[in-house]
């Protein structure tokens, strides 16, 4: 009996340290990374429709490349006026990212958007040559 009890322990002891053993140590693992604006300038704002009170949220799909880069830009929302949809397209094209990263390595993202065009209060001094040079009609 003590015999067989001595090769349980034996077998037990064996089969732990094999677990435990290994010729290689574990390669740790880069935590994930989520993507992160760099450079986000303002989309312009036409000053007809910033002083005429114009103004709504655009919000864009953007695939964000390896590099950091904008890959794809894509209206989802419309701000209900197609000069400010295309004024904040064109200006996120241009914007630049931190990519997200998965084991260490930069991948593509998908990210939603949201560009906001707020009228300006009070009306810059702009806006009144603006509201006259319409009422004379040029």
């Amino acid at each position: 009996m003590k015999l067989r009890l001595l090769s349980g322990s034996l077998v037990a002891a064996i089969s732990l340290a094999a677990c435990n053993s290994s010729d290689q140590p574990a390669t740790p693992v880069a935590a994930p990374t989520q993507v992160a604006a760099i450079q986000t300038p303002p989309p312009e704002y036409p000053a007809e429709l910033a002083c005429a009170g114009v103004g709504g949220k655009s919000v864009l799909k953007v695939v964000v490349g390896p590099e950091g880069a904008p890959t794809e830009v894509a209206l989802i929302t419309t701000s209900g006026n197609s000069q400010l949809d295309d004024s904040a397209i064109a200006r996120v094209r241009e914007w630049k990212f931190r990519a997200a990263t998965r084991n260490g390595q930069a991948v593509p993202t998908t990210i939603q958007v949201p560009v906001s065009f707020n009228p300006p209060s009070p009306k810059p001094d702009e806006c009144f040559a603006i509201e006259e040079r319409a009422r004379r009609g040029g």
